[in-house]
């Protein structure tokens, strides 16, 4: 019998919500083990993590359309149910192949659960207040998946095989849906339209074409007529889906929403802080590991700074934005996470760890800053009765900054450690040894360990190097993308709500203790 208290509720949607940032932290710290263990090379490591983002973007928009339809926490318990199923064939891949088919699985659970669960927020909380708290605690799981993941996944790989970071997954999604059925009320739009299934496909088929043509690539160059290929299919099939859903009756998306700059500007602005984060934690994990090398659970330990302070932004954006606005809480989040990417840029294999955990306390602040205040700007646009498109446009947004902040960053990254490794490596490798280290420094590491003492100091040295340049202007691409998003919340984002709110209680009791 579902309890009348949206305490435990919120803690529910919470802790399901802290399950998908949780696997995407724990897989990251997963990635030096599948080089060693299944000869992974960058491209695979970047499909292992983004196969998972590839079918959550593409689907999120008609998932959280069809969640409005049918009802949020049936949507919910749908969703976890895929997601357990995904994480356990993953557990047992014996490839890359499985594995990031297993990712996909996953990938498709998660766009289902994710709009969800800010949608049923946004239901629970319509007042502003308690809807800003509210989200800040949603938000404030991401600090917490982020911490979780690491510590967690580190520990498991000192103990078990790396797909035990996987199956680990499946009770807690299990506990998820018994607390769903017990805490969470359904709710759904009340005018209940018939679903939109020519933007269902249109929505999909665009964003997973132009997300797998991001990704690729990184593999298949800038340059190549087949991602040109990609990006234009994706981009044409997304302009159909919006031509479409003008003239339909009724719409996937109210495309009015984005007249709104409120909506518009926030949404961009958790794209491009989503971009930098995904990109610097793709290679931060590579960094403590393969650089400083931090074993699993060290380099998780060692990522808390992030995490802890994320969760603190998050709490406390959303209290500020309440009272300051929207433009001057998002702006100075984004101009931090800036600072923070152009600071971090001047690492190096001997910076101390206490600089590097200075650095990530300013880089997830300013992620907390941006996150929970641009989210709840995104989600005050919408109506509770539209809150699963709202929800589904944020976490859109989320997936498409993540997803090119590994395929563009990682892309950059990886080109840069190339070039500067033909220039520097040793000469006279093995053909297999020089193609080992080409994938990654994982790879050269592994080679270096089996050439001539001389032979193996140099390829370590050069391999290295010519990762710290890689990682060098990764942050660099990030900090200018995040200053530009900055720019943007200045001229476009307004300071308070264009609709009055007056007709939300401010004065409510706080059901939460928030």
């Amino acid at each position: 019998m579902i309890r009348s208290s949206r305490g435990p509720a919120l803690a529910t949607l919470c802790l399901a919500s802290l399950l998908i940032n949780l696997d995407t932290t724990i897989v990251n710290v997963t990635l030096p083990s599948l080089v060693r263990q299944l000869d992974a090379s960058t491209t695979e490591l970047q499909w292992v993590v983004d196969a998972y983002n590839l079918v959550f973007a593409a689907c999120v928009l008609a998932a959280g359309s069809l969640g409005d339809r049918l009802g949020r926490r049936n949507a919910l318990l749908a969703g976890l149910g895929v997601f357990g199923l995904g994480s356990l064939a993953g557990s047992f891949g014996d490839t890359t192949g499985q594995l990031i088919a297993a990712r996909a699985v996953m990938g498709l659970g998660a766009a289902i659960i994710f709009p969800a669960t800010l949608s049923a927020i946004s239901n629970l909380f319509p007042g502003r207040r308690e809807r800003a708290k509210a989200i800040g605690l949603w938000g404030a799981t991401t600090g917490a998946g982020i911490a979780l993941g690491p510590i967690v996944g580190g520990r498991l790989l000192e103990w078990f095989w790396w797909g035990s970071v996987f199956v680990a997954m499946v009770p807690v999604a299990a506990t998820v849906l018994v607390l769903t059925v017990l805490f969470v009320p359904d709710s759904r739009d009340r005018s209940t339209p018939p679903p939109d299934w020519i933007g269902l496909v249109l929505s999909t088929a665009g964003m997973a074409a132009l997300v797998f043509a991001i990704i690729q690539a990184s593999e298949w160059g800038w340059r190549s007529g087949r991602v040109a290929a990609g990006i234009c299919a994706g981009v044409a099939l997304l302009a159909v889906f919006l031509f479409a859903e003008r003239r339909s009756a009724h719409p996937m998306i109210d495309i009015a929403l984005f007249r709104n700059p409120r909506f518009t500007a926030a949404s961009a602005a958790v794209t491009v802080a989503f971009f930098a984060l995904s990109g610097f934690i793709f290679l931060i994990t590579q960094y403590f590991q393969l650089v400083k090398g931090y074993a699993p659970l060290e380099t998780g330990v060692r990522l808390l700074p992030v995490a802890l302070s994320v969760a603190a932004g998050s709490v406390l954006g959303a209290r500020l934005t309440v009272r300051a606005g929207n433009k001057a809480v998002v702006t100075a989040g984004l101009l931090l996470l800036a600072t923070a990417f152009l600071w971090i840029s001047t690492a190096s294999a001997g910076t101390a760890y206490p600089q590097l955990a200075i650095q990530m306390v300013v880089l997830g602040a300013g992620m907390g800053l941006t996150s929970a205040p641009a989210t709840e700007a995104i989600m005050g646009a919408v109506s509770p009765d539209k809150a699963g498109v709202g929800s589904a446009v944020n976490d859109a947004t989320r997936l498409l900054g993540g997803t090119l902040g590994v395929a563009v960053i990682g892309s950059i990254a990886a080109s840069l450690y190339l070039d500067r490794l033909h220039a520097t490596a040793p000469a006279g490798l093995p053909t297999p040894a020089a193609r080992a280290a080409d994938d990654s420094l994982g790879g050269a590491l592994q080679v270096a360990s089996r050439l001539p003492a001389g032979q193996a100091g140099h390829l370590r040295s050069a391999a290295v190097d010519a990762f710290l340049h890689g990682f060098h202007y990764g942050c660099l691409t990030a900090a200018a993308l995040v200053t530009a998003g900055a720019v943007l919340a200045v001229l476009f984002l307004p300071v308070h709500p264009a609709v009055p709110r007056s007709a939300e209680s401010e004065t409510l009791p706080d059901p939460v203790g928030m």
